[in-house]
């Protein structure tokens, strides 16, 4: 794994790779993609973080940031997407401190496809504003967030799809969840579509609610406490977001890290 503890412009290598963000200052990184890749980036400790990255012509490249900061992380990101490049961009949340993150995807040239995504254990202030722009022909914007929302949690999710004028026969699309378990959470989702062509295809779908307690009440049934029930549901209902890089080692290591961490949260 490359520790990153200065500001840095990353040429990704072709394949899988391993970062770790481990700085007691403000850093601002670059990550550029030449060819098909993953990239695995820990965030251990910084101060204020700013990234970009950069997918040229017909790459695809996934990002995984997993977030393990003890201190409230405060991250500025913006993402470039040429023609026919397919770029994810997926986080991590199950730490136990507070996140302000501002994501900003340009889908730039025809053929451009991209996924913002996260997967969020909530038991302290978590704000994400996301916007993917749609700004050429025949591209592709998706938005997923779920999040399970703790006792003390507060969670805000501004999430925006926008389709500029002149981009024709693109797609908008955008999902939204988040679960409780009892009241006092706070959670909003604010899903917005600024549509300004006509031949396009948008859609969003957005959920809060509680677990509903017949299905908890199936659980405890079988001999399972509360918190083990609490445990249990939340590991199923983030646990996708460790697949977004093709890595069964790296899988497998993330599924133990968040069923520990959420026992130790739930």
């Amino acid at each position: 794994m490359t520790p990153i503890r200065v500001n840095t412009d990353i040429l990704l290598p072709e394949g899988y790779s391993e970062f770790v963000i481990d700085s007691d200052r403000d850093l601002e990184l670059s990550f550029t993609a030449k060819s098909d890749c993953d990239a695995f980036i820990r965030i251990a400790r910084v101060g204020k973080l700013r990234i970009r990255t950069f997918a040229p012509e017909g790459v695809k490249v996934n990002y995984l940031f997993w977030n393990e900061t003890s201190e409230e992380l405060d991250v500025d990101e913006s993402h470039e997407v040429l023609k026919d490049a397919d770029v994810t961009v997926a986080y991590g949340e199950v730490n136990g401190a507070s996140t302000k993150r501002n994501t900003f995807m340009a889908l730039r040239e025809e053929g451009a496809r991209g996924l913002v995504s996260s997967a969020s254990l909530v038991n302290n202030d978590k704000h994400y504003v996301i916007n993917v722009v749609n700004y050429a022909k025949h591209t592709y914007g998706d938005i997923k967030n779920y999040a399970v929302v703790l006792k003390n949690g507060n969670l805000m999710i501004d999430a925006v799809g926008r389709i500029v004028k002149g981009a024709a026969r693109s797609e908008s699309h955008q999902t939204s969840r988040a679960l409780s378990f009892e009241e006092g959470q706070k959670a909003e989702i604010l899903p917005e579509l600024l549509i300004d062509e006509d031949d396009v295809q948008a859609s969003h779908a957005m959920s809060i609610g509680r677990m509903d307690e017949d299905q908890l009440y199936y659980l405890m049934s079988r001999g399972l406490s509360v918190q083990q029930c609490t445990s249990l549901i939340s590991t199923g209902y983030l646990m996708p977001i460790t697949k977004t890089l093709n890595n069964e080692e790296l899988q497998n290591k993330l599924k133990e890290e968040m069923e520990r961490k959420i026992g130790e949260l739930c």
